[in-house]
C-alpha cells in the first residue's frame, strides 16, 4: 500500500549515478528493517532537513540516510525516529556534512548521538577548503551539480514533491563516495587524526548548554550592563530560555533583545511600567506573562550583584593586546602555507585565550601547539619576529636582537 502522504511518483525514482532507488520509509517495521540491514555495513551517511523559524527545538521533516547499496527517505511525520539510536549509539562510523544543527536533531529525536562522526566539511577544512558547502565538494569530487534548493521549501507539507524527494536524496547519495576522497587526500597528507580529533570534538560539543552569562553576551546592548540590571538581567536570560523551550516557541518571540535589556535598565515594579518599556507589547503583558517577569525583576532585586561580563580579550593582559591582530595575520600566511582552513587552524578567540593566562585554547597541546602555539610564546617572549616575506607574504624568523 502506498503511503497516504508521500508522491506516488517519487517512489521508484531511479538515480543514475549510483544506480540505487531511493525509498520511502512511513512504517515502523520499514525502518526496523532498514536499520537491520544498515548494522551489518561499516558506515553510512544521514543528513536531516528541519525547519526551526517558529520554533525553540528543531522541527525535524524528513531523513535520509545512505548505505553502501541503498537510499532510504524516512518520515518522521509517520515514523517514530527513535529507534534510530540502534544506528547511532553504534560502531558503524557516521558520515555527515556539517554536522553541528543535524547533531542536535538526532540527540532531541533519537537522544543519542553518533559514536563515530567523520564532517565532510570538517575535512574539506584540513585540506584549504574555507566553509565548504556540500555542493562544492560534490563539484569538486564528484563532477556533480546540484540543484539550487529554494530555501523557502516547506518541508513539513505533504505530499512532498518529485523534485523534493530527489534534492532531498542527493544530499546523501555522495557522501560515502566523497568522504573516501577526503580520507584518501587527508591521509597522504597525515591528516587524518586533526579531522577525527575535531570530529571528536564537535560531538562534545553537541550537548552543550549555553549559561545565561554566554546567551546575555550575545546581546550587544547587554555587554554594558552591571549591578542591578546585570543581575535582573542574567535572570531574565534564564527565565527567557526556560520559557521558550516549555512553549517550544523561539526565544526572541517569548521576549525581544531589546525588551530584556530595557526591562533589566528600569526594573519595572508595576504592569504599567513594564507596558512603558521599549520592545514589550501585548504577548509580555497579557495572562501570566506579565506578573512572571514582574516575579523575576522582584526576586532578582535581592541578589547580589554579578561580576561584569566578560567580552573577548577582556581578560587578555593589555600589553598584549596589540600582539593579537599580528598573530593572526600570521596565523591565516601559515594556513594558507599548509593548505588549511584558517579557520581550523585557529580563530582569533583561539589566539586570544592562547594569551591569556589560565584560559584554555585549542593551541594549548596537540599538532597546533606544534605548528603555531610554540612559535607564538616564542614570539612573545621577545624570542622571535614577524617580517614581510618581500613577496607580499608573512614569516616568523629568530629574532636578531638588532636595532635599525
Amino acid at each position: 500500500m502506498t503511503p497516504r502522504n508521500w508522491n506516488v511518483c517519487s517512489i521508484r525514482t531511479v538515480r543514475p549515478r549510483i544506480g540505487i532507488l531511493h525509498q520511502p520509509i512511513t512504517t515502523a517495521a520499514d525502518l526496523d528493517a532498514f536499520l537491520e540491514r544498515a548494522l551489518k555495513g561499516d558506515r553510512y551517511a544521514i543528513d536531516t532537513e528541519f525547519h526551526r523559524e517558529k520554533t525553540f527545538f528543531p522541527k525535524v521533516a524528513l531523513v535520509q540516510m545512505a548505505t553502501e547499496d541503498e537510499l532510504v527517505l524516512i518520515d518522521p511525520l509517520e515514523v517514530d525516529l527513535a529507534p534510530l539510536a540502534s544506528l547511532l549509539d553504534s560502531d558503524r562510523q557516521c558520515i555527515m556534512h556539517a554536522a553541528s544543527q543535524d547533531l542536535e536533531v538526532m540527540l532531541r529525536s533519537c537522544g543519542v548521538l553518533p559514536r563515530r562522526l567523520f564532517d565532510t566539511q570538517i575535512a574539506a577544512g584540513f585540506l584549504g577548503l574555507a566553509s565548504a558547502s556540500l555542493a562544492t565538494l560534490l563539484s569538486r569530487y564528484q563532477g556533480v551539480q546540484l540543484a539550487k534548493a529554494d530555501r523557502l521549501t516547506d518541508w513539513l507539507r505533504r505530499p512532498l514533491t518529485e523534485d523534493q524527494l530527489n534534492y532531498a536524496a542527493s544530499d546523501v547519495e555522495f557522501l560515502l563516495s566523497t568522504a573516501d576522497k577526503l580520507l584518501a587526500e587527508l591521509s597522504e597528507r597525515g591528516r587524518i587524526e586533526w579531522v577525527e580529533a575535531e570530529c571528536r570534538n564537535m560531538l562534545s560539543t553537541a550537548t552543550y548548554k549555553r549559561t545565561p552569562a554566554e546567551s546575555l553576551r550575545r546581546i550587544k546592548e547587554a555587554r554594558s550592563l552591571k549591578g542591578r540590571a546585570l543581575a535582573i538581567a542574567l535572570q531574565l536570560v534564564a527565565w527567557r530560555d526556560e520559557r521558550a523551550a516549555t512553549i517550544d516557541s523561539p526565544v526572541r518571540s517569548v521576549l525581544s533583545d531589546i525588551a530584556l535589556v530595557g526591562i533589566a535598565q528600569r526594573a519595572p515594579k508595576t504592569h504599567e511600567e513594564l507596558k512603558a518599556i521599549r520592545g514589550v507589547d501585548g504577548r509580555h503583558t497579557g495572562g501570566s506573562v506579565g506578573p512572571a517577569i514582574l516575579e523575576v525583576v522582584k526576586a532578582s532585586r535581592n541578589l547580589e550583584p554579578p561580576a561584569p561580563l566578560k567580552t573577548r580579550g577582556s581578560e587578555l593582559d593589555k600589553s598584549l593586546r596589540p600582539v593579537v591582530s599580528l598573530v593572526t595575520s600570521w596565523v591565516s600566511q601559515v594556513a594558507r602555507d599548509a593548505d588549511l582552513d584558517p579557520a581550523a587552524l585557529a580563530t582569533r578567540g583561539d589566539v586570544e585565550s592562547f594569551l591569556t593566562e589560565g584560559s584554555g585554547s585549542r593551541l594549548d597541546e596537540g599538532w597546533r601547539n606544534e605548528l603555531i602555539g610554540g612559535p607564538i610564546q616564542m614570539l612573545v617572549r621577545g624570542e622571535a619576529a614577524i617580517a614581510f616575506d618581500g613577496s607580499g607574504g608573512l614569516v616568523l624568523e629568530q629574532r636578531s636582537n638588532q636595532a635599525l
